[in-house]
């Protein structure tokens, strides 16, 4: 492979980190469980005595949906904590453990994520709870992200078909076409950028679930598992095809250097510095609630192709709820956690 510069770099780098994390996820065969079944009466007992339920996630829908489920169970409390997302949610959650202090009963934690609390015990299985029997209501990406042989470490909320997501006002002052190729984006943000210095097509600053996704849609298997022997090859045609693309805009100096889920990010977002975004199809909601400045401004396109009429897409990011092992009221929390993710909560969304 071509020499990268250093944030490309430390985004690959990161990759082959989490890739072998998520393969040593599947070789727990010896983390066997003592938990004894919790039985749908024993759920409705919880319910009906009822306690609080502290829960840390970022989703903006849970809002309406706590409300909704402390309608449906007046005895419950839903604790809802939702100021920190990123690296600031998983430190907190981390460091609660390690203090066995602190410990939310529910936490929304990402695929990518799972194994780290799972294979150090961190979670509770929710098999004897029911949750083995939820497989059917999701699609095998999410279920086979949140399951480990028979122990499930969360229920699937969301996951991450992408799109490009682009400013259209920007677009529009600028007089530049929406990008369908990966070459038409360069061009467009070259146009874009040298209309006005101070807007940028995308913010970059080596995200490595972004480059897993682009690999993926550009035909590359990096990784290679041959039972406990795992291999990672970035060598390949269609991880030349991601580097060589990527690193005309970083060489130009055409994407810009603010790290993702910041203050200053969503300033871009809304002020239409950063003029496009090419994520999961979760970002809609963050929309709402991080730039609601922009309100009006925003659409969604397909992906870029990497050949013109190409229909391959990717997937980027999705999450769980899980319960952390420390957590208390565990009958409590998993009944939100099935009503959100898997019962009438999906529906009540808004």
């Amino acid at each position: 492979m071509r020499r990268t510069t250093g944030r490309l770099m430390r985004g690959i780098t990161l990759l082959s980190v989490l890739a072998l994390g998520a393969t040593a996820c599947g070789g727990s065969d010896d983390d066997s469980s003592d938990q004894k079944g919790v039985s749908a009466a024993d759920i409705q007992a919880a319910l009906k005595k009822g306690g609080t339920v502290n829960v840390w996630a970022w989703e903006p829908t849970l809002k309406s949906v706590a409300a909704n489920f402390e309608k449906k169970y007046p005895k419950v409390k839903i604790n809802l904590v939702a100021e920190r997302s990123g690296d600031k949610h998983y430190t907190a959650l981390s460091n609660a453990i390690a203090a066995k202090k602190g410990v939310p009963d529910v936490a929304q934690v990402e695929y990518f994520a799972l194994s780290q609390y799972s294979l150090t015990k961190g979670l509770t299985d929710l098999a004897p709870y029911g949750a083995d029997k939820l497989k059917a209501k999701y699609t095998p990406g999410p279920w086979n992200a949140v399951s480990d042989g028979d122990k499930v470490y969360g229920l699937p909320m969301d996951s991450g078909p992408m799109a490009m997501f682009y400013n259209k006002k920007v677009f529009d002052k600028y007089k530049v076409a929406v990008p369908t190729t990966w070459d038409e984006y360069v061009d467009a943000a070259a146009k874009l950028h040298k209309a006005d210095p101070k807007v940028y097509i995308a913010n970059d600053a080596g995200d490595a679930g972004f480059t897993t996704s682009m690999l993926w849609q550009a035909g590359s298997r990096p990784y290679k598992v041959d039972g406990t022997k795992v291999s990672v090859n970035f060598d390949d045609a269609g991880a030349k095809k991601y580097t060589d693309t990527w690193q005309k805009l970083l060489d130009q100096k055409l994407v810009s250097p603010i790290n993702g889920w910041t203050d200053d990010w969503y300033k871009g977002l809304g002020d239409g510095t950063i003029a496009t975004l090419t994520t999961g199809a979760w970002m809609p909601a963050n929309f709402v609630s991080g730039v609601p400045q922009a309100s009006g401004d925003w659409r969604a396109a397909p992906m870029p192709a990497w050949t013109k009429g190409d229909k391959a897409s990717a997937e980027n990011g999705g999450s769980s709820l899980a319960l952390p092992e420390l957590g208390k009221n565990k009958e409590l929390a998993y009944a939100f956690v099935e009503y959100a993710n898997a019962g009438d909560g999906v529906q009540t969304r808004v």
